[in-house]
């Protein structure tokens, strides 16, 4: 097939699936060679965004990981590719370090990709440090807002700010609600996204004309307070996360499981590995073995050590999805108080809305289904706060994710479990990282790393360098970028007829594509130009076909988002495993 050269702002742009999808072999050995290794954060930022860089090949990655030998190492071996293990292998391998990692399942296709889609320092922690004077609380407010602002600020293409409006139906809340969260903002400090502000019912319900002016049939309206929180595509920072790791050198490898660890003296040394595409088993050697496992962690732990305690103590987190006419576009809607005390939020996302979360015991599973009872629960506390009638056939959707809350194993009772989160080494040569939430992943990984150095008396060539490292496609986007793609690319798609004809990049297609990929994007259009892949996968989504063709690495958010927005047919509910088997 004949490849066609697009000139884009100067730049000579040529891309095929095919040089997608092979990485160059001199250049991955060049990622892992010691004497690569820099120490300069512009040096490591310039290497990831590098437009000519691909992602190795899924053989290149697991090549690397079997030629770690007792003799040869490698620095760290990472279990478990949601937002924390990705994170620890990107700070591990942007100090210098040899770095693999393994995933059992797919990267994000845990509970990393099925959160409430926000990057918050949380609201209830401070009302909770303020009112127990609980310095503790106070200080994970603090570093959740510090990584809020940089989650942002490294992945601007997938993430951005989001006004959230609290109702007040009685002047008390009114002044309650802004007293709280002029505190939020002050916590913030430099760090803050945008103030926030009381508005009148009035204003109020121009904002969010579904907004219910009576609860209860009876208190009215008062006004809102409106503060911002970001919101991001959990799925696609994970997946960006494990492909800027890659690029930066470390060897990641997917469908992946550690099936026992190897031991000498009492330490670990290396584990072993079952690729589960192939089913061939692996010996992959490292001076330390991280564990992040998220809610599996335990059962990490129990390879090395059949009799450790668990650790983790699982709460199921459901989200539904909704019409759009639920919430307007822009603007999310958080209920402070429901019958029982948890908070739930309505938000804006794709096209639709999401709603949730709930917080209740579950049990440890692969694959964690959404409940009945859960589900009403959500609708019920949101319906009270809507002038729309709530549904139970408007669910589009509906998933569930396990939220790691974890107890230091160290510790001598049990009685708070942190929200926080825990890193400790109960074997030699075993790191575990677990707890904590979305937001502070990066965090957890600079301390996840800062053990597993101090444990295998590891020698970085340079401090952590992740609080100020775009992930890829992050580096020079900016809003507009979308419109280099509506004006220079086109959509060649292959009709039913078989005829190639051309389709117009309409500003969907090209927004969808900027904040999927970011700069990145230019690639994927440039496939749905040039090998006639530009169909859409559904009618009235933006997806593109030529999404489908860039492989595990890239495509895994793309199928997320197609179930997760979509829904299913005549109002039906499925649950997110099920609806992963279409």
């Amino acid at each position: 097939m004949a490849r066609r050269l697009l000139f884009s702002g100067g730049r000579r742009v040529g891309y095929t699936a095919a040089t997608l999808s092979v990485a160059i072999g001199g250049a991955y050995v060049a990622f892992r060679d010691p004497q690569v290794s820099c120490n300069d954060g512009g040096v490591v930022q310039r290497k990831i965004s590098d437009p000519a860089a691909v992602v190795p090949s899924r053989a290149l990655q697991e090549s690397s990981l079997m030629a770690a030998s007792c003799s040869n190492p490698l620095d760290i071996l990472v279990v478990g590719g949601g937002a924390t293990g990705c994170g620890v292998a990107l700070d591990a391998v942007t100090r210098g370090l040899r770095v693999g990692l393994v995933e059992r399942d797919d990267f994000s296709s845990g509970t990393s990709s099925r959160s409430t889609k926000l990057i918050h320092g949380g609201v209830r922690y401070l009302e909770k440090a303020v009112f127990n004077l609980d310095y503790g609380q106070l200080k994970l407010v603090f570093h959740a807002l510090e990584e809020r602002k940089q989650v942002i600020d490294n992945a601007p293409h997938l993430c951005h700010a989001l006004p959230c409006m609290t109702p007040c139906f009685t002047w008390f809340e009114a002044l309650y609600y802004w007293v709280g969260l002029k505190m939020y903002d002050l916590v913030a400090g430099r760090h803050l996204l945008h103030l926030s502000r009381y508005y009148s019912a009035q204003e109020s319900t121009e904002l969010f004309p579904t907004l219910a002016t009576k609860a209860n049939g009876t208190r009215s309206l008062k006004g809102t307070v409106v503060y911002y929180d970001g919101q991001m595509n959990d799925s696609r920072v994970n997946v960006g996360l494990a492909c800027t790791a890659a690029l930066a050198g470390a060897s990641l490898l997917n469908h992946a499981e550690v099936i026992s660890f190897i031991k000498e003296d009492g330490r670990i040394i290396g584990a072993r590995i079952r690729d589960n595409l192939s089913g061939k088993e692996f010996d992959s050697y490292a001076k330390v073995v991280v564990n992040a496992g998220g809610p599996f962690c335990d059962s990490v732990r129990k390879l090395a050590d059949k009799d450790a305690k668990p650790m983790i103590c699982p709460s199921s987190g459901v989200h539904i999805v909704l019409p759009d006419y639920y919430s307007p576009e822009g603007m999310g809607l958080i209920v402070p108080k429901t019958k029982d005390g948890r908070v739930v939020f309505m938000l804006p996302w794709l096209g639709r809305t999401i709603a949730g979360t709930t917080d209740s015991n579950t049990t440890i599973t692969m694959l964690p289904e959404p409940h009945e009872d859960e589900i009403e629960f959500i609708l019920d506390a949101i319906c009270d706060y809507l002038n729309v009638k709530v549904r139970r056939t408007d669910v589009l959707s509906a998933w569930s994710g396990i939220r790691p809350l974890a107890t230091d194993p160290k510790a001598k009772n049990t009685e708070s479990i942190s929200r926080d989160h825990v890193v400790c080494e109960e074997v030699p040569g075993l790191v575990t990282i677990t707890g904590g939430k979305w937001t502070t992943y990066r965090g957890m990984a600079e301390d996840a790393v800062d053990a597993a150095i101090k444990s295998g008396k590891l020698n970085p060539t340079n401090r952590s360098l992740t609080s100020n490292l775009r992930l890829v496609g992050g580096d020079g986007w900016d809003p507009a970028y979308f419109t280099v793609l509506a004006q220079e690319y086109v959509r060649m798609k292959v009709s039913h007829t078989g005829k190639v004809v051309p389709g117009v990049m309409d500003t969907a297609a090209a927004k969808h594509l900027s904040h999927s990929y970011g700069t990145m994007a230019e690639k994927v259009a440039a496939i749905a130009q040039n090998e006639n892949l530009g169909k859409r996968l559904a009618h009235g989504y933006p997806f593109l076909e030529a999404e489908m063709l860039l492989g595990g690495h890239c495509h895994v958010s793309s199928r997320y988002w197609l179930l997760n927005t979509i829904g299913t047919k005549e109002g039906k509910t499925k649950s997110y495993s099920q609806q992963q088997s279409f």
